[in-house]
């Protein structure tokens, strides 16, 4: 395997920046200096310095200020999120708004600098509309050991969702496979040939309108949830671009779809031990589902 390829594979950098750190004499095979191309051998031993990370001035932009940003934990290795409404995981192309990184940032926090240049640290992401816990790395080796984690399924992923009327069965699995909508570009659907996809699900109350669901995913697709609860014909209350009903949503005062990350929990980095966060409820959630128990 090339230099730059194993890099890229051990330590979750891009190849980019492996092929740098090479070409700059920071990476040596059995004490020796070794370039891009070179080739590892199993059993070399290998030797990286890795680049500082970014100050946070230079990571933070205008809108790094994220209100409502809260750290529920914060060690060498993770940084542990409570996203708010509103906020994407990373900078992307025609998103304006705060940004996770950038709040983190805006905070004095510095994260791993594995990862696109956009999206260093992130290892998993949430909607802009949706809120809860998520996990960003600060280590090399927390990003290498995450991303893996997430790859391999091992993470236990929670969310709380209120959807329109009530799931039959009131417990049960969505196996479908999911790719960008046909007709809509920024939606994605239920298309045959798309990516594996599988979601579980079980209702913990229901009410006359709507019911309250704890969903596990097995896969992280985009939007994931929100397509196989409208598969189902039962789509996140206020979740318009995934067919929920205006009518319902503007009674409950949800100017988003009723969808929370609850709680995360995985083997932490450094010792392997099980660590699981929660959040709870932001208000408009927690408004909307007190109006559904009255």
């Amino acid at each position: 395997m090339r230099v730059d390829a194993g890099l890229s594979r051990l330590l979750g950098l891009s190849r980019t920046v492996a092929a740098t750190l090479a070409e700059g004499g920071r990476v040596a095979v059995d004490g020796r200096a070794a370039g891009k191309s070179d080739r590892l051998i199993a059993g070399s031993w290998l030797e990286v310095e890795l680049p500082e990370p970014e100050a946070p001035a230079t990571i933070a932009g205008p809108e790094a200020v994220v209100a409502g940003l809260t750290v529920l934990h914060a060690d060498d290795e993770i940084i542990v999120v409570d996203k708010p409404v509103g906020v994407a995981a990373h900078p992307s192309p025609g998103w304006t708004g705060p940004t996770v990184i950038g709040g983190l940032a805006a905070l004095g926090y510095r994260v791993s600098t594995s990862g696109a240049a956009e999206r260093q640290g992130i290892v998993h992401r949430l909607d802009v509309g949706t809120t809860g816990v998520m996990v960003v790395a600060t280590s090399e080796h927390a990003y290498t050991v995450l991303k893996r984690a997430f790859k391999e399924r091992t993470v236990d992923k929670r969310y709380h969702a209120v959807v329109q009327g009530h799931p039959d069965p009131s417990s049960g699995t969505v196996d479908a496979p999911i790719d960008r909508h046909p007709k809509h570009d920024y939606r994605f659907a239920v298309v045959a040939g798309g990516k594996p996809s599988v979601t579980h699900y079980d209702t913990i109350e229901a009410f006359r309108a709507a019911s309250l669901l704890d969903i596990r995913l097995e896969t992280g697709r985009t939007h994931q949830i929100r397509v196989h609860l409208s598969a189902l014909r039962h789509p996140c209350v206020g979740d318009l671009a995934y067919g929920a009903d205006p009518t319902l949503a503007k009674r409950l005062g949800l100017e988003r779809q009723w969808l929370h990350a609850r709680s995360l929990g995985f083997e932490h980095p450094a010792d392997g031990r099980w660590v699981e966060f929660t959040s709870p409820y932001p208000a408009d959630l927690a408004r909307a589902l007190d109006l559904l128990a009255d």
